[in-house]
């Protein structure tokens, strides 16, 4: 979508543009640097800006299935269009990551239903980590039922994939409303043993549902022992760090380390502060593409980076 396209000022005309708003980030491998690619602009021509390096990976982030409320009462509607408009690329990535709240309330006909809309993506793998959503009865049983083979049922876990080293990692499983996130001891100490022996110029990308460096801690936009999990990243010379949870887009840079927050394929929330707390942000048809947006990319080769604009739909 681009910023002049005209705007149907209908719920469903909004709930259009909420898919389309937050249907994922494409990441491309260029030079041996992780570039993000807003997914609307890759979905087009060969000449879009995926075609600057090679697909990679898609991430998916709080699709939230069983949600109802006026925020979207089809948040099942809004997750077919990002499929379909993931399908419709051109050249697809072989991964795609969802970064957790792949259901609402953990119920076993939620993860049904999410299974089966996840199914029809076009693409070989989808690797997860569970948002506090997808384990509101403790221990996640519903989610490990279905995503829990890959990490041993422990929820984290690592692999390799065209010489990126990716890491998911669980900061969930002691949630507490408005509190910050954990990793654990355990957790920590294989996240040292995971990354020891590896070259420090292996590109890695991690992985949790939470963000991994407080944006906001009365909030509890963040992780509270991400700090040590840094310390083992910082001598790798390209570290991308992805997350969902603020349904939002969020970055920061520090020294190599990248942190990138997504936009939900559900609703969208307040930005940090604004209002009582975090939830489902309720707003007019005509105000949800000011709160929603594309993010255009552009490529610089001396030195190689990528320059992120974002701009709102309006």
């Amino acid at each position: 979508m681009s910023s002049d396209s005209p705007f149907d000022p209908s719920r469903r005309g909004a709930l259009k543009c909420l898919a389309f708003g937050g249907v994922g980030t494409l990441f491309v491998l260029a030079g041996g640097v992780l570039t993000p690619v807003e997914l609307a602009l890759a979905a087009g021509a060969k000449d879009s800006p995926a075609a600057s390096g090679v697909p990679l990976f898609l991430q998916i982030s709080d699709t939230h299935i069983g949600f109802r409320k006026e925020a979207n009462p089809d948040v099942a509607g809004t997750l077919r269009q990002t499929i379909d408009f993931v399908n419709a690329m051109p050249v697809k990535p072989a991964l795609t990551i969802h970064t957790g709240d792949i259901t609402h309330l953990s119920r076993p006909e939620e993860f049904d239903l999410a299974a089966q809309l996840l199914a029809g993506l076009n693409i070989t793998e989808l690797h997860t980590v569970p948002g506090e959503h997808d384990v509101t009865d403790g221990p996640g049983t519903e989610y490990f039922k279905r995503f829990g083979q890959a990490s041993d049922n422990k929820g984290y876990y690592s692999f390799d994939h065209q010489g990126v080293h990716f890491v998911g990692l669980v900061n969930v499983m002691h949630f507490k409303p408005n509190g910050l996130g954990g990793l654990g001891g355990d957790q920590l100490a294989w996240l040292e043993n995971d990354l020891k022996g590896r070259s420090s110029s292996t590109p890695v990308v991690v992985f949790a549902h939470m963000p991994m460096w407080t944006i906001y801690e009365p909030w509890g936009w963040g992780t509270g022992d991400a700090g040590e999990a840094m310390s083992y990243l910082k001598r790798f010379g390209s570290v991308t760090v992805l997350n969902g949870h603020i349904h939002q887009i969020v970055s920061k840079v520090e020294g190599n380390i990248t942190f990138h927050t997504a936009r939900s394929t559900a609703f969208p929330q307040p930005t940090a502060g604004n209002g009582p707390g975090p939830m489902p942000l309720t707003v007019s048809s005509d105000q949800l593409p000011r709160m929603l947006g594309v993010t255009s990319i552009r490529i610089t080769r001396h030195p190689l980076k990528a320059a992120l604009a974002d701009t709102t739909l309006v």
